[in-house]
């Protein structure tokens, strides 16, 4: 069976969190901006036009806000990792393609962050 190449995204999710490795950063939260894309058969949802027959984008919205609230990372590669594992684990998606903005990070540019796409492990269940 094809994978599908459709895709679903979700761009400029704006969290408050605890992010950064200098000591005033582990005292107040920040925010990072998350944008994500992961795969959908949009045939097959349009097929019967119900949500059970796609990706349900918000609540993978709502899961990537809960996980990133209640984080405390150091670096914004971590919170990119795990974030992209957690959702591999509790959506059936095969895979994912994230990006985690920290505004303001580095003084002249409008943002620093990472990019990373990673894919559920054969014969992993969701």
């Amino acid at each position: 069976m094809n994978q599908p190449t459709d895709r679903v995204f979700l761009r400029g999710l704006a969290i408050q969190t605890t992010i950064g490795f200098i000591e005033w950063e582990r005292h107040v939260k920040q925010t990072v901006v998350i944008d994500l894309e992961v795969p959908v058969d949009c045939e097959r949802a349009a097929r019967a036009d119900h949500v059970v027959d796609t990706v349900d984008y918000k609540a993978i919205a709502k899961r990537t806000i809960a996980y990133v609230e209640g984080s405390e990372f150091r670096l914004v590669e971590t919170l990119a990792h795990r974030l992209a594992m957690t959702l591999l684990a509790e959506f059936d998606i095969a895979w994912v393609k994230l990006q985690v903005n920290k505004p303001g990070a580095i003084r002249g540019s409008r943002d620093v962050g990472v990019s990373i796409e990673r894919h559920r492990v054969p014969g992993s269940a969701a």
